[in-house]
């Protein structure tokens, strides 16, 4: 399923702030279908349920209740690596980690509909994620970001424009360390959007956060 989203792409990751205790009762379950009602009233065009700690009952309770959430509007749900629960729960897609079972394979078992993301950490990674049947990657870190030092330095501008130069009209999204003010040099430097975890953690600023990176592609043109 190719992406047929105007550029600048978003991409909310959910935090992550889940546990292995966590229900449909809990405050961090409704925190999260609370950021992904915003989200889909902000516009951001892609949502990955990034909860790795959730037993598969809840992860599929909450993926349920996200689908209610995205149904009908330009959202897309993505759910981080369980491809079978996200086609289980009706999202949109999966996103494959470098752990992940490679994305020729999803698409082999889960047909040409569903989307698959992939998060990548080098060109090597980039290129086979894309030759494997990705309909987008995530290229990072770029920036310094805690989240992500298990994948050692920032990666910089240059290597990311060094990808998108060479990957052209295949969807590039930046991810790490990315904020309003160091979002455009990642468009100038070719990607098709960003992706972020803490840059659209506050629910009730995502409006803005998008309304801002929107009109970076606008001013880049």
């Amino acid at each position: 399923m190719a992406l047929q989203f105007h550029k600048p792409i978003l991409y909310l990751i959910t935090p992550g702030a889940s546990k292995p205790s966590t229900t449909s009762k809990s405050p961090e379950f409704k925190s999260i279908l609370t950021q992904v009602s915003a989200a889909v009233a902000a516009g951001i065009d892609l949502i990955q349920i990034r909860e790795k700690n959730l037993s598969p009952r809840v992860l599929f309770e909450l993926c349920e209740q996200a689908v209610r959430l995205t149904s009908g509007t330009s959202t897309r749900l993505l759910v981080n690596d369980r491809s079978d629960i996200a086609a289980g729960a009706g999202a949109d897609g999966a996103h494959l980690t470098t752990q992940s079972i490679d994305a020729g394979a999803i698409r082999k078992t889960f047909g040409a509909e569903l989307l698959i993301g992939a998060s990548t950490h080098s060109f090597d990674e980039a290129v086979a994620a894309r030759d494997g049947g990705a309909d987008f990657i995530v290229f990072g870190p770029i920036f310094e970001t805690s989240s992500k030092q298990e994948y050692g330095a920032p990666l910089g501008l240059e290597t990311l424009s060094a990808v998108t130069s060479v990957f052209r009209s295949f969807p590039v999204l930046a991810l790490g360390g990315i904020t309003t003010t160091n979002a455009q040099d990642c468009l100038s430097a070719g990607a098709s959007g960003i992706a972020g975890i803490s840059l659209f953690s506050d629910h009730t600023e995502l409006a803005v956060i998008a309304g801002l990176i929107k009109r970076m592609e606008l001013i880049k043109s």
